[in-house]
């Protein structure tokens, strides 16, 4: 029997700029149903090698394939049409818009339904049915009404991952997900990665700082220095190895505590 492709897979993938590497040859591949925590310090190129991957940035060598299919020289929105989803650390929504209709309009857009001034609400029941089954997924169900400035920071995050999961894609990418968050609302955002997790059909990716979460969540952490892959395995035997705790962590892997450990990350 012929193995199907990874969902997801980056060949040697590289980006320079100027003299500098910011991702240097990075091979990987993502298979579905599967939650991958990219981690490493400022600067590894977590971030660049998420922009390479969702179209934001062109590499200047290497490749993406999604599902077998080569996508590197396509765009953001072609790769999105195709199924990745990319969730970023600032929120970029409809303020003046109520939550459903937020969604609505990621749906709509989706269906590959333009805007008709003449159309009636009732002619698009289908996509507000579809709008309120995401927000329900992402627990916003009961603010569906609310104006998207009336909502807290932590639920804009939760709408940002509605928008998201509106477009229906294979890959899932959040970029420091729980960043700006208040202690009350980083519980929040990560039992809805948890029950995200759950859809066997979905391949996630998460850059995220803070190695607890990571121990939570993962299947399985890559670990980029330098624009380079350093490491790659199970989350509690990539923690325990002495490039992480010793380079990454500065502590000695004998008195290292993986659990209470944050890496301190900015943008890459």
């Amino acid at each position: 029997m012929t193995r199907e492709p990874p969902v997801l897979e980056t060949e040697n993938l590289t980006i320079r700029f100027g003299g500098h590497v910011a991702v240097d040859s990075v091979s990987c591949a993502f298979e579905r149903g599967t939650l991958t925590a990219i981690v490493g310090p400022n600067g590894a190129g977590k971030t660049t090698y998420f922009n390479l991957v969702s179209g934001q940035l062109r590499a200047s060598a290497g490749r993406v394939r999604l599902n077998g299919e080569d996508i590197t020289r396509k765009s953001v929105a072609e790769r999105c049409d195709r199924g990745i989803g990319r969730a970023f650390q600032l929120t970029n929504l409809f303020a003046s818009l109520s939550v459903r209709e937020n969604v609505r309009l990621v749906v709509q857009s989706r269906a590959g339904r333009g805007f008709d001034i003449f159309s009636r609400a009732s002619a698009h029941v289908e996509l507000i049915e579809r709008a309120e089954h995401v927000l329900a997924e992402v627990r916003l169900i009961d603010k569906r009404d609310m104006p998207v400035s009336a909502l807290p920071h932590g639920d804009q995050r939760k709408l940002e991952v509605a928008l998201m999961i509106a477009l229906s894609p294979q890959v899932l990418m959040f970029d420091e997900p729980t960043a700006g968050m208040s202690v009350d609302e980083v519980p929040v955002i990560l039992d809805l990665i948890r029950d995200l997790k759950k859809d066997r059909d979905r391949t996630i990716l998460l850059v995220e700082h803070k190695m607890d979460v990571i121990r939570t969540l993962a299947d399985r952490i890559i670990v980029l220095h330098n624009g380079a892959l350093v490491a790659d395995g199970e989350p509690g035997a990539v923690m325990r190895s002495a490039i992480v705790q010793e380079a990454y962590l500065g502590k000695a892997p004998e008195t290292a505590s993986p659990e209470t450990v944050t890496i301190e990350t900015a943008h890459d």
